[in-house]
């Protein structure tokens, strides 16, 4: 592909239509491996969580884990899918990193079928085609030549991976744009998170992503596809199906066509490059695997499943959103809700902190450890004292951090820091001050020059000693700009 410049082709872009289908494999968050008894577990010694079942040795038998099992169905439930009678079946091929030459998966007859996902950005629904069950590889390692292969000088191999269980969602071609690929991994995760299914690290790779990505002209039927494998972050996620829909477009528009075909995508180099020609289900010979039974959960297994469901992250979000009377994508609610904060939110609203406050101190100034032990009716009466203007919005920051790593009460830190609210005169005052001794630079600001604003507010914030008001501050001053004028 020729480094075409952005803008023209965001131009020829506008009469094609990318087409996205993401599979995303998260492993579950089990104490053991799928079919064997060995811990699952990120970063230990190579080679040491292995056993003759997950190594592949002849005479060795699988055991299915049952824990694994309720956390799929757990997943497909929440996902809105039919937990239906599923059978496991071999999937033929070799690699290195899959010790016995085939990997137990599920093929035909996947446990979790048609299910949905709703964006948050866009309230689009996404189907959800299935989400089966699966071992993971172990993973490989190419010293030398970039990591990659074929310009590596000898590849290692760590086994510990090697039958984690996995659970492979594959969406439906719904998807329309880089952005709703990230929005959809993302809510996915923040639903892998919030049922324990799965830690989804993506950094950890429990959490990896692959793009098939295709583009048309609307109107006319889908073109080929390409699968960007192993995307380990939404960053990665985005440029990879940007950069490749740019790939296909000029490629079409210059007559030749797209091969279906798997790529890699190079982080570094911003681009995708061909692995290998795409495999079709045939190439794998699936059969089903003599060694287990089918797996056919019964209706109270799955009333469990159901039973034990936590409340989801899209009505954790309506929630506070109702209460805080804003829209449910609103930033700050996402936000909250990621962080596992919306409940404190609607506890603090409830105690009769400002709802637009309360947001505002979630967003910004609770990113901390311990945020989610504070005491909602203390981060309410904060924002009580700084909406009636007894703390200024700097101060309630320093007192909610104080409130943080203490637990005491808001009035008593203010009182301890000396916070006092500044009377009207003493306000004017210090503004009046501020201009008397900077006199050029108020000429500047009087003659237009509106940067030196927040050189001003900075002086009479010295000056006070951080008690003043900025926004007061900021309207004082632009009333004796007016009046000089």
């Amino acid at each position: 592909m020729s480094t075409a410049d952005t803008t023209d082709t965001a131009a020829t872009a506008t009469a094609w239509e990318t087409v996205i289908g993401l599979e995303v494999h998260a492993e579950l968050a089990t104490r053991t491996k799928l079919f064997c008894g060995c811990p699952n577990r990120f970063g230990d010694e190579p080679n040491t969580n292995v056993c003759p079942v997950c190594l592949g040795l002849p005479g060795s038998l699988p055991v299915l884990n049952e824990q694994a099992v309720t956390l799929a169905m757990r997943l497909g439930r929440a996902l809105r899918c039919e937990v239906r009678r599923s059978i496991f079946a071999r999937k033929n091929y070799f690699y290195p990193d899959m010790p016995k030459n085939y990997q137990i998966s599920q093929y035909d007859l996947p446990i979790n079928v048609e299910g949905r996902l709703e964006l948050p950005n866009s309230r689009a629904i996404v189907g959800i085609e299935r989400a089966h069950i699966e071992e993971d590889t172990g993973k490989s390692t190419h010293v030398g030549g970039g990591g990659r292969i074929h310009d590596a000088g000898y590849s290692l191999v760590d086994y510990n991976r090697a039958g984690v269980p996995l659970l492979e969602i594959v969406s439906k071609p719904d998807l329309r744009s880089a952005d709703d690929a990230r929005a959809y991994v993302s809510e996915l995760r923040a639903i892998l998170l919030a049922t324990g299914a799965s830690d989804a690290k993506m950094e950890e790779g429990s959490l990896r992503v692959d793009a098939n990505v295709s583009i048309h002209r609307p109107g006319e039927p889908f073109g080929t596809r390409c699968e960007i494998k192993n995307l380990n972050s939404l960053r990665s996620l985005g440029r990879a199906i940007e950069y490749e829909a740019r790939r296909q477009i000029e490629l079409l528009e210059s007559g030749e066509p797209v091969r279906q075909e798997t790529r890699h995508w190079d982080e570094d180099e911003g681009r995708t490059g061909t692995l290998r020609t795409k495999e079709e289900a045939e190439d794998y010979r699936y059969f089903p695997e003599p060694d287990l039974v089918p797996l056919d959960p019964s209706d109270e297994w799955i009333a469990r499943v159901d039973a034990e469901l936590p409340v989801l992250p899209a009505e954790r979000r309506r929630a506070l959103a109702d209460a805080a009377g804003v829209a449910p994508n609103t930033p700050a609610v996402a936000i909250a809700v990621e962080r596992r904060l919306d409940g404190l939110a609607l506890a603090a609203i409830a105690a009769g902190g400002s709802p637009a406050r309360v947001l505002t101190h979630v967003e910004h100034n609770l990113a901390v450890e311990g945020a989610e032990a504070l005491d909602p009716s203390g981060l309410a009466a904060l924002v009580s004292m700084e909406t009636a203007g007894e703390l200024t919005a700097s101060q309630a920051k320093a007192v909610l951090a104080e409130m943080v790593a203490t637990g005491d009460d808001p009035a008593a830190i203010a009182k301890a820091k000396g916070y006092e609210a500044m009377g009207a005169d003493q306000l004017a005052a210090a503004v009046d001050q501020a201009i008397a001794a900077n006199p050029d630079q108020w000429s500047r600001l009087v003659e237009g020059e509106a940067k030196l604003m927040s050189f001003f507010v900075g002086e009479v914030m010295k000056a006070t000693k951080g008690q003043a008001d900025g926004k007061a501050v900021t309207a004082l001053l632009r009333e004796r700009a007016e009046a000089a004028g």
